[in-house]
């Protein structure tokens, strides 16, 4: 069924880290919550796996409440920073413990991937450098093999053929045992290429919920003298312009994949990158119109 998140608020003091979430999680599929840092994507995390309480709304998950419930929580494995292992505990030791509060985990797969990554199984979790106890994390969250599997920024810390056997590692899991994987992050080039479904979150509200797919068709990076690009998007919904010199390149939202260009101005589909960038850039300077317009 998914994991139902309605109207959910969460604030520190004055601030809002979230504010009116709605937001479904259907079963088996890829999501990416995107955002910068401080968007709000670790306190969802932790609302969802009632780490932290909401100040108002609620978490469903397969149709169940999931606050204080044990054995509904018990479907969601959440991969953060955190380290909730005794500091004398040793690798190996940490993966037996792992399987005893939750079932399914396969610790064969683990061995394995600790082999592939090269982490040492007879040492101690707190001896870990940065990366590898981030390499630690990873192999637990790919192995507890629950329904719902949240990873918060899950590539801080490794480097880029680490963090590129992570995604080989987890596209293999999600295609031998399909669950629901959330990775939040703010690499949003890196995931492009992964998510199925991308949720925009800023200051603690969804900006935009979507099949990647479907929040990408029309959008297009229109380049070229500067003139002639300032007449082909006027009327159009420009979303961001970049310029140098007598060059212009606008992302344009909406733009029909069968529309031709002048001659003289190139046309290339936008990235999920392009995208994220464009509507926090626009975002941001609507905040400061505000803002002025306050003063």
């Amino acid at each position: 069924m998914g994991i139902e998140i309605s109207k959910v608020t969460k604030r520190f003091g004055s601030t809002c880290a979230l504010q009116a979430v709605d937001l479904e999680l259907k079963e088996q599929g890829l999501y990416g919550l995107l955002g910068n840092n401080g968007a709000g994507k670790t306190t969802f995390f932790n609302v969802i796996t009632n780490r932290l309480y909401p100040d108002s709304g609620s978490v469903r998950v397969d149709g169940a409440e999931a606050a204080d419930r044990d054995d509904v929580l018990g479907k969601i494995y959440m991969m953060g920073e955190e380290n909730y292992y005794p500091e004398d505990m040793k690798v190996r030791k940490a993966f037996e413990v792992t399987g005893l509060f939750y079932p399914d985990f396969n610790k064969a797969r683990a061995l394995e991937l600790a082999k592939q990554f090269g982490l040492d199984t007879k040492k101690k979790i707190t001896k870990l450098s940065t990366g590898y106890a981030s390499i630690f994390r990873m192999i637990l969250a790919l192995c507890v093999n629950t329904p719902y599997l949240l990873l918060d920024e899950p590539v801080l810390g490794l480097d880029a053929r680490h963090r590129d056997m992570f995604y080989k590692a987890l596209i293999e899991k999600y295609a031998e045992e399909p669950c629901t994987i959330v990775i939040s992050t703010h690499l949003i080039q890196e995931v492009a290429h992964i998510i199925e479904h991308a949720v925009v979150i800023r200051d603690g509200t969804i900006m935009k919920d979507a099949p990647t797919e479907a929040l990408l068709d029309g959008c297009w990076n229109i380049s070229g003298p500067r003139d002639k690009v300032a007449d082909f998007v006027r009327g159009k919904n420009a979303v961001k312009e970049s310029t140098m010199g007598g060059l212009s390149s606008v992302l344009v939202d909406g733009l029909p994949e069968e529309i031709q260009v002048p001659d003289g101005l190139e046309k290339h589909k936008a990235t999920l990158q392009d995208y994220f960038i464009a509507l926090m850039d626009k975002e941001e300077l609507r905040d400061e119109t505000s803002r002025s317009c306050s003063l």
